[in-house]
Parts: C-alpha cells; structure tokens; sequence
C-alpha cells in the first residue's frame, strides 16, 4: 500500500461523498481523485520519474491538497515549503531539498522572482489564476494536459518509497529536511487513528498549515483514509474559522494552544454555534489546563481534549492524551502510542525509572530515515535505531508522559536546572495574562536567570512586581523571574512553538 492508495479506495468506496471543502470550491471523492490522476499524468510528461522531487508554496488550499495526492500517487517526493519563509529561507529551502518542479500560490510570485536566478534545480514552475507570471505555466493548463490514466506507474510505489521531504520548524537554527517514507506516514496513521479514536465520515477543519506533519499526516490524510471531509481553511483567523464551524456543521477542529488561546479571546466568540464539534485535538505546545477547561465550556460537545505529542522526525505522533484523561491527567501528552516504543534516558543513555527526568528517546515504523543531505545531523539524531527527541520528559508510574521541556532550553542557574515550561504554567494562570514565553539571560553570579515574557489579557493591566509576586506563591524562589518584560504578541512559529531565539536576542 501506498499514500495514493489511501484516495483510490475511498473513491472507490464514497465516490459522491464530499472530500475537499475550500476557498477553490468543492470536490467529491470522485472529482479529487480524477484531477489528482490527470495531475499526475502531467507531472509525467513533464519528465518527472518515481523518486524525483517537487515542492509545493501554497496556503491552505485545494490546489496545495491536489499536488501533493498526485506526486504521492506516482511515487514522486514532496516538499511543502512554509509560506511565511522570506525569499533568503525559501531560496536555502529548495535549494536544499533539489526539487525540480515547484508549484506555487500567486502571492509568492514576487518573492520567487527575486530569487529565480538563485534557484540551483527547479526547471518547471506552475501557477494557478497567475495572470501576470512569464515565470509559471498556469496550474489548470498543465492538469488538463495530463492522462488521467496512471494505474501502472502507482502500483510501483511501495511502502519502502520516500514521499515527503519535510522541513523542521527551525526553532532553534536553520531548517532540516526530514525523509519520511510511505511506511513512515501509514503507521503513523495507524497510530493516530486508534489514540485519537478516529471514525469514518467526520468533518473536519484542518486550519493548521499543511506544510507541517500534523495538519498533512494526522489531520488532513486521516480523513482521506477515513472518506472524511476535510475543510480547509486559508490561513488561521478566528472569526473565519467559527463561521466556518457553524456554516459547515464541523464535527473536529484541531490545532495549537496558540490558536485556541486566539480563539477563545476573540471578542465575538461566543456569538457562533459550536455544537456540531465533538472532537478536539491539540498538539505542537503545552496546552494549559486553563485553556483545556476555557474548550470544554466552548465547544459543548466535546468530552475531553486530545493532546498529541510528536515531531516531525517521527511522521510525527509519539503519544497522544486521550479525551477521557485529559482532566485526569494535567499536564500529560499521553500514553506512548502502541507502535512505538519509547523509554526516558540519562546523559549515558541509560532508562529511568518512572518520575524521573531524562531525554525521551523512541524507535519504530513511523521515524524518519534521517536529514536530508546531512549524515552528520542524523548521526546525533538517530543512535542505534533510537530517535533522540531534544525533549526532557518523565513518566508516571501508570505510564502517562510530562514533556517537561526541551533540553537546549532547560536553564540553569547556580547549578539548579530550571525548566521554562514549569514556570510559563504557572503565569498563564494569572487571570491577566494572554500569553507568556520564558528564557535563561546570563547573570554574573549565577551564570543564568529566569526572564519572562509576557503578553497581557485585552483589557487587563499587569506590571512585573505582580508577575514576579504571583510566581512566588506556586515555584520555589530561584525559578520565578528576575525580569519581566511586556510584549503586544510572543514570537510563534506557523506550529504555534515560540521562536525563543529571537527573545533571546532581546533578552540580552
């Protein structure tokens, strides 16, 4: 089996079913698959072969969803590349990745025009409604001269194939191109799929991008396994997303903290009918007990929240907290998902036992086959088999895993280690706190302190004493803050991750 099988047999099982909602319109099963296969039968003529590289520059659409069904059909490779890249990050991305086709939204014709010359491997470039391009053939002039006949060369695409060439969020320096198999994505969905307690016929809003894994592989192709719906959404913006909520009768919405914590803040929020949503997931950060109770009043429906923990090496789910502990369970991700195997080890990688804290290392079917171009990457990364996460995490002794912080992060000031996760808690439970992000700064004595940022509530004033105050009543003296400074918005990227890097410059 391969990812295009995944829409062949539900074509084949719902063809008048529903399966794309968007901005373009929308398409039955039927209609997705035939355009994906006449797609694909001009990626053909165009001389791609099995193997090759495309990326695709798209938001959220139906053109982004057609090309990537299409290149997986054919055993092509995809890089989706994140639309908020200036020209110098789009320009290293595909130069690293070596695609020689890239399909792309009008919006970026500017940016690909002064980058073209820089450009070492595209040769073909495609455009949709691009009137004012001599750079891109139009998008719907190249699918219709494409054979919609493709049977032969999408049997030659096995699980073992390659299919996605994806990019890590460069949180913490430039980007690295993860090469996931067909096998890698499949498991990953056998995964999701049974810890999500996914069923067929949902529908979903997939408003996360889709140039990251969880949108593509746990929110997007899980409905295309499951002859869902999937109703995408542009780009994130909260009024949009509720009256697309009410207007389609959705049944699932995922996506980060930082979402819902925009969300649930908009000011007309409550005037939408969510009660068509029965399942919530989240993913990608922390998501806050605050905000999980502020969901379960929201979307009225719901039982719980699903919180996944994973990374894009690992297709991307490790664990997932179902919805009937999420309460229970405060501050979990889950139980390790059931075909992955995953132990928390010392600095000599040695386990430990439950409750302690250590570097989560994982194995199994759904981790990738390492960086791209980058043996030295994945030498550290992958060690005997074993995935080495960044992520310091303990285990309670049912089993449940804590992320309690990323490991370049954790600071440590006067020999204690300090970890910015446990005290980011505590402040957004200040009732005048929208957001907080928090950094190690150097000090002289104790060569790091606690600085914290922090985006106040609309309407609320908060002023450092008073942060530093509310941190002394819930954290031991040297973990609050020794500065506090306000912000309009933390830094996030497209996954809803704080881009601590660029707090850190300010930190300074």
């Amino acid at each position: 089996m391969n990812l295009g099988s995944l829409l062949i047999n539900s074509a084949g099982k719902y063809p008048k079913r529903t399966a794309i909602i968007s901005q373009e319109g929308r398409w039955s099963y039927t209609a997705f698959d035939e355009r994906t296969n006449r797609l694909a039968g001009a990626f053909l003529n165009a001389g791609l072969k099995k193997g090759d590289r495309i990326a695709i520059l798209f938001y959220n659409s139906s053109y982004f969803v057609e090309a990537y069904f299409a290149a997986v059909k054919i055993g092509l490779v995809v890089t989706p590349v994140n639309y908020r890249f200036t020209g110098s990050e789009v320009t290293y991305v595909l130069n690293d990745a070596q695609p020689l086709l890239l399909l792309y939204g009008p919006e970026f014709e500017k940016t690909l025009r002064a980058v073209r010359d820089q450009l070492v491997s595209v040769r073909h470039f495609v455009s949709p409604h691009n009137t004012g391009t001599s750079l891109a053939v139009d998008f719907e002039d190249f699918l219709a001269g494409g054979r919609a006949d493709i049977a032969i060369p999408a049997s030659r695409v096995n699980e073992n194939d390659p299919c996605q060439l994806m990019y890590t969020s460069g949180t913490t320096g430039k980007p690295k191109g993860a090469m996931l198999t067909h096998r890698n994505v499949l498991w990953n969905l056998f995964n999701t799929i049974w810890a999500r307690e996914d069923k067929a016929g949902e529908r979903a809003v997939i408003v996360g991008p889709l140039y990251h894994t969880a949108a593509l592989n746990n929110h997007l192709t899980i409905q295309v396994a499951l002859g869902g719906t999937s109703i995408i959404i542009r780009k994130f913006e909260p009024q949009s997303l509720l009256q697309t909520i009410e207007k389609e009768k959705a049944t699932i919405v995922s996506g980060a903290p930082a979402l819902y914590n925009k969300l649930l803040q908009h000011p007309s929020a409550h005037e939408y009918d969510t009660r068509s949503i029965t399942k919530c997931t989240s993913g990608s950060d922390k998501l806050p007990m605050e905000i999980k109770k502020r969901l379960l009043k929201f979307f009225p429906n719901i039982t719980g929240v699903y919180d996944v923990y994973g990374l894009t090496e690992a297709s991307p789910g490790i664990s997932i907290l179902n919805a009937a502990d999420s309460l229970r369970k405060d501050g979990s991700v889950g139980k390790i998902l059931p075909f992955v195997d995953a132990r928390i080890v010392d600095k000599e990688h040695n386990s430990l036992p439950p409750g302690e804290v250590g570097e989560l290392i994982c194995r199994g079917p759904n981790v990738m086959q390492g960086y791209h171009r980058n043996p030295q990457a994945t030498k550290v990364s992958i060690q005997n088999g074993w995935l080495f996460t960044g992520d310091l995490a303990r285990m309670d002794s049912e089993g449940f895993l804590y992320i309690v912080d990323r490991k370049k992060e954790m600071i440590v000031s006067g020999g204690e280690n300090i970890y910015p996760r446990e005290i980011e808690e505590v402040i957004v439970k200040h009732p005048s706190v929208a957001d907080v992000a928090v950094i190690g700064i150097p000090h002289p004595t104790w060569g790091e302190t606690v600085k914290a940022f922090v985006v106040p509530r609309h309407g609320r004033a908060i002023d450092e004493k008073e942060v530093i105050d509310f941190c002394k009543k819930y954290l031991a003296s040297y973990k609050k803050p020794a500065v506090v400074a306000f912000l309009p918005e933390i830094p996030r990227n497209p996954s809803g991750k704080a881009l601590k890097r660029i707090l850190m410059e300010e930190g300074q």
